[in-house]
């Protein structure tokens, strides 16, 4: 049974900055093959905010590109999203995902860690 721990949201004002973490803990991970940020504001969808392989390559959502960084420690079965020049807009629930492969052979689930609320007002 595999779970996502997320830390780091909080409250910040307009333009500052905020480092969120999510780390996979099981008996044991075979591979973990996607990790990725989504968020949900009030009323609103869930939406992608930032992809990543396990060999490092990423994708952001257009409203965020130039202000967030995913990246991950492989070592660590853990993810990061660095949040830079914050808006209001940015405020909402930010989850992680992660696409882990428990042994070999196996198969590939899906797995969502518990949200953590960024708030970004003055």
């Amino acid at each position: 049974q595999v779970q996502l721990v997320e830390s780091g949201g909080g409250l910040v004002q307009p333009g500052g900055s905020l480092k969120l973490s999510c780390a996979a803990s099981a008996g044991s991970i075979f591979g973990i093959h996607d990790m990725n940020w989504y968020r949900q504001a009030p009323g609103k969808q869930r939406e992608m905010v930032a992809t990543s392989t396990s060999d490092g390559s990423t994708n952001y959502a257009d409203s965020v590109k130039g202000r967030f960084t995913i990246y991950r420690d492989n070592a660590k079965n853990t993810v990061y999203l660095q949040m830079n020049s914050l808006k209001p807009e940015d405020t909402a629930v930010y989850y992680c995902y992660a696409m882990i492969q428990l042994s070999a052979p196996g198969s590939r689930y899906v797995y969502w860690g518990q949200g953590t609320q960024v708030t970004v007002s003055s």
